[in-house]
């Protein structure tokens, strides 16, 4: 860095000065306020540092705008501008106030307008702030509010004014920012789900349609997992200072004053699969006690005469009603209760091949019929009824499951199950929130049940198809 010249202090000009005519007397030092400095040049830069009333160098900083004019920071981070007078002095001329009055550099609004991408550049290069809307509005030629609605899908914007505000978006590299604007809006366009488990395939399945058809309504899916140590009202809690638009909830447990309070934020509640009765949130489900007599039904019809249900909750639960819709319509088709035999499967793959092995090693029961009341719990028994005890299905024992996930359809297992009607339990389940019109108030809840379907693959007899 060269030294290009010294400035006199403020009271101490020279007589002449180098580079001026011969004799040139030095005009009157700056007035008070007007301060002169060193001035050095750094790759087409300059930097200025002045001396202050109180003693002491302050350097100014780096300015981008070439010889004639440069703008700097001092330590006090407010504005000042060089200026370079008729004599080749550089001044300090004191601080300015924003960056619309700052003399010698654009300001944000005019840079934007000339240049374009040139605002971003500078500012990636300077480690500033990003780019606002407000940029982009500079640059579209519109108003911030205009840009805000150009992003808020189902908002009131004329096409072309919409796709100049996204063009001058995509030049700037403008992301909108969801947390701010939910703050103006009291939106956040965010969907919770609270999942009770995670281990059965079938609510992977239920996660994948709620992000797709969530994703089709221009939402946003948050998910949140329980475990033991934390409880649905605990979960709920946790959601709450993201101001979800709705709560999706797959667990058993649930308290009246938990719902009371989303509602008094408006925030509504749909219980997925299940319903609790008193809570005064919607229940979406399958039916299942109408599925587990359709078993029942089916293995009837084929002649089974003794039977053993494992079930993998307690009763109340998902699992516990599709057992007593089982054994209920057993017990009124006239089959004895001892021929009946319920087991815990404690709901995953484990626990079905367990339940079997208890039901043969320790019981010393061995049924026609086998229903597991969920489709995981049915794959663990049936690999433990062929492997284990080299049973034949279905010839020697008939198996069925509950919810029809994608891998018992697959040549290994081949189950015959119930089908739920997950699209349509996951489109109504949505279609409760309103989240389209959230001022319509949010109703009383209400049980809504939905008939679920017979497939019948390999696991009972195929010349039975239809006998139903």
């Amino acid at each position: 860095m060269r030294r290009l010249r010294k400035a006199a202090r403020p009271g101490q000009c020279p007589a002449t000065h180098r580079g001026g005519p011969a004799g040139h007397v030095c005009a009157p030092c700056p007035p008070k306020g007007r301060h002169t400095g060193w001035l050095r040049r750094t790759a087409g830069r300059m930097t200025v540092a002045g001396w202050w009333p109180g003693g002491g160098q302050t350097v100014a900083g780096f300015a981008d705008t070439g010889p004639r004019h440069g703008a700097g920071r001092l330590r006090s981070r407010r504005e000042n501008v060089a200026h370079r007078d008729s004599f080749g002095h550089f001044t300090i001329q004191g601080k300015t106030k924003t960056n619309r009055h700052r003399a010698g550099v654009q300001t944000r609004r005019a840079r934007t307008r000339g240049t374009g991408g040139l605002l971003k550049k500078d500012r990636m290069r300077r480690g500033s702030i990003r780019t606002t809307s407000f940029d982009v509005a500079a640059l579209a030629g519109v108003s911030q509010s205009v840009v805000s609605r150009a992003f808020r899908p189902g908002s009131s914007i004329a096409g072309e004014t919409r796709d100049k505000v996204l063009e001058a978006a995509r030049k700037l590299n403008y992301v909108p920012n969801s947390i701010a604007s939910s703050l103006t809006t009291h939106r956040s366009n965010i969907v919770a789900i609270i999942l009770g488990s995670v281990t059965n395939p079938f609510y992977a399945q239920v996660l994948d349609l709620f992000g797709r058809e969530l994703q089709a309504r221009n939402r946003q899916m948050m998910v949140l997992t329980l475990d033991d140590d934390m409880g649905t009202d605990d979960a709920i809690m946790r959601l709450l200072p993201y101001q979800v638009d709705g709560v999706i909830l797959t667990s058993q447990h649930l308290s009246t004053r938990m719902v009371g309070m989303c509602h008094d934020r408006g925030i509504p509640v749909v219980l997925f699969n299940r319903y609790i009765p008193n809570t005064g949130a919607f229940g979406v489900r399958c039916d299942n006690e109408a599925g587990g007599g359709e078993i029942a039904r089916a293995f009837l019809s084929a002649g089974a005469r003794s039977f053993a249900v494992i079930a993998g909750g307690p009763a109340g639960s998902i699992c516990g009603d599709r057992a007593r819709g089982f054994t209920d319509h057993l017990i009124e088709a006239g089959v004895p209760r001892a021929s009946i035999k319920v087991l815990d499967g404690g709901s995953s793959y484990d626990g079905g091949g367990e339940a079997v092995r208890r039901m043969v090693d320790e019981m010393a029961f061995r049924p026609d019929a086998v229903f597991a009341t969920s489709d995981i719990m049915a794959m663990g028994a049936l690999d433990t009824l062929r492997l284990r005890y080299g049973l034949s299905v279905p010839s020697e024992v008939m198996v069925a499951g509950f919810d029809d996930i994608p891998e018992v359809g697959r040549p290994a297992y081949r189950l015959t199950t119930i089908r739920q009607p997950v699209q349509s339990m996951v489109v109504k389940t949505l279609d409760l929130l309103n989240l389209d019109d959230p001022h319509s108030g949010i109703a009383t809840g209400q049980d809504i049940p939905m008939r679920g379907e017979l497939v019948w693959r390999d696991t009972l007899p195929e010349t039975l198809r239809g006998a139903t």
